[in-house]
């Protein structure tokens, strides 16, 4: 008899970082659930990003093809290309009940909605940001605070003005109609397995977790951001590429109380401690809500049936080297993603693997998961070895690959910037083309990406060998096109 083909819950955060949960070295954040989530499954310590921007990195791993080959490359795109191939398209067709809550982000919400493609979803709550800048009929957060909440979105939403500080209460939060919209949706009568992608806006700034969670964090007990009085110099030489915050600040300055555009565009000072506390305490509602369904999954006898994913699209500089937000920049706390997977019963329990593995990989995976075929097109490679124990959990690719093309529509620069890093595990080399500007790390000596390599002399040697290889990764995520069956 076949093996029963498992439900999927493919959780996906925005802008969370790497080193963000308690069971993977943070002692300062409380995330019991997630914890459970890594004790149940395996966490994969070095993922990576195919972009540090949000609609090439979320087209990139719901599609399995890096950006160079979808030619998704920027946030606000008219459109997502009609050629590209969804993986829940496809889990779809295979008779899964497919349904979306938050955000999906493929093309621009411009217009106050976002222009779907054939993405296979029967269930689409979606809700881009939580802010009253949406088109209400398409709003479905702001839908079910009018209506069962019989709370006015703009009102609530209009008392939160600063970058940093209290937001909404958690229960009428976006992260908390996640969970909501999440437990309606598995509870739905249907016949056969289903796939849900929940994709809360948070952590992304402004960081406003609700009053009750910024309370549990001190500033004045976190560590401060990365940083040294040499990076506002440093920063100066990256005045030209593409960033959210083009100026680096000292991190130990002061919040300001309002700002404009709080989501886009960061202030020129601020407090490296206040905006982390606010930054965990968002995490860590997160945390409570995703525990929620996990516990709901077990409740309904579902768990052992369903393959859970936790990540998310890209990370957040946090104040590291005086910057905040994102950009065309490659810093670890960009492009370095929590990836967890768990399935009890079928996937290594408590197993950390510290292979180099990509987002990209995710699509296959999920399809290896469920018995369906893989098609060729897909870039990815499945990471089913590694969670089912037939394969080396330190070894997966030889190298991981981000990529950035014009991709920031909110960037203070106007000018295009494309820039491109390979990792090896040890080394980073970041090319910022046509603009005679590169960096160079060694993570073993260097894990905060202080030294920059590039220009040292005695280094010359070893930025010319890795840049044959740099050059060989980014040249391996085009694809070769339509497959071949014909040998003339």
């Amino acid at each position: 008899m076949a093996q029963k083909r498992p439900n999927i819950l493919w959780y996906c955060t925005d802008q969370q970082r790497f080193d963000t949960i308690r069971a993977l070295g943070n002692t300062t954040i409380r995330t019991p659930n997630i914890d459970r989530l890594v004790a149940a499954g395996t966490a994969f310590t070095n993922a990576y990003v195919q972009s540090p921007i949000c609609t090439p990195s979320r087209a990139s791993f719901l599609t399995g093809r890096y950006p160079a080959t979808t030619q998704v490359n920027r946030n606000g795109n008219a459109y997502f290309p009609s050629d590209e191939t969804l993986v829940t398209r496809l889990f779809a067709d295979a008779g899964y009940d497919c349904g979306l809550i938050g955000k999906l982000h493929l093309a621009s919400a411009a217009t106050g909605a976002e222009r779907r493609t054939d993405d296979g979803y029967r269930l689409f709550q979606w809700s881009h940001h939580p802010m009253p800048t949406l088109d209400p009929a398409h709003h479905a957060y702001h839908q079910w605070l009018a209506t069962e909440k019989k709370v006015d979105p703009k009102t609530l939403y209009d008392a939160i003005e600063g970058f940093c500080g209290a937001g909404v209460p958690a229960e009428y939060h976006q992260t908390t109609w996640c969970t909501e919209m999440a437990l309606r949706f598995i509870d739905a009568p249907r016949e056969g397995p289903w796939l849900l992608t929940i994709n809360p806006f948070d952590p992304h700034p402004p960081f406003d977790p609700p009053q009750s969670y910024l309370d549990r964090y001190d500033p004045d007990a976190l560590e401060p951001p990365l940083f040294r009085p040499e990076d506002i110099t440093r920063q100066q030489a990256f005045g030209a590429v593409s960033q959210q915050a083009v100026e680096a600040s000292d991190p130990n300055g002061e919040n300001p109380a309002h700002g404009e555009n709080t989501a886009t565009h960061p202030p020129a000072t601020f407090n490296g401690r206040k905006v982390k506390a606010a930054y965990y305490a968002m995490i860590e509602l997160i945390d409570d809500q995703f525990g929620r369904i996990v516990d709901h999954l077990e409740a309904t006898g579902q768990l052992d049936d369903t393959i859970i994913v936790f990540h998310s699209d890209h990370g957040e500089m946090l104040g590291d080297h005086g910057l905040l937000y994102k950009g065309c920049r490659f810093f670890e706390g960009l492009v370095h993603v929590p990836l967890i997977v768990a399935w009890r019963g079928k996937i290594e329990a408590g197993l950390r693997s510290d292979a180099l593995v990509e987002l990209v990989d995710l699509a296959p995976t999920l399809l290896d998961a469920a018995g369906l075929e893989v098609p060729t097109s897909m870039q990815g490679r499945s990471l089913m070895p590694i969670l089912t124990g037939a394969a080396d959990p330190h070894v997966h690719k030889a190298g991981v690959v981000c990529q950035f093309n014009d991709a920031l529509g909110s960037n203070r620069n106007p000018l295009p910037t494309h820039g491109t890093m390979y990792f090896d595990g040890r080394y980073k080399s970041i090319v910022y083309h046509g603009l005679d500007l590169g960096e160079l790390y060694d993570l073993d000596e260097d894990p905060g990406e202080f030294v920059n390599l590039w220009d040292d002399p005695a280094c010359r040697d070893l930025k010319l060998s890795l840049l044959h290889r740099h050059l060989d990764a980014q040249m391996a995520t085009v694809s070769a096109g339509v497959e071949r069956v014909g040998r003339f």
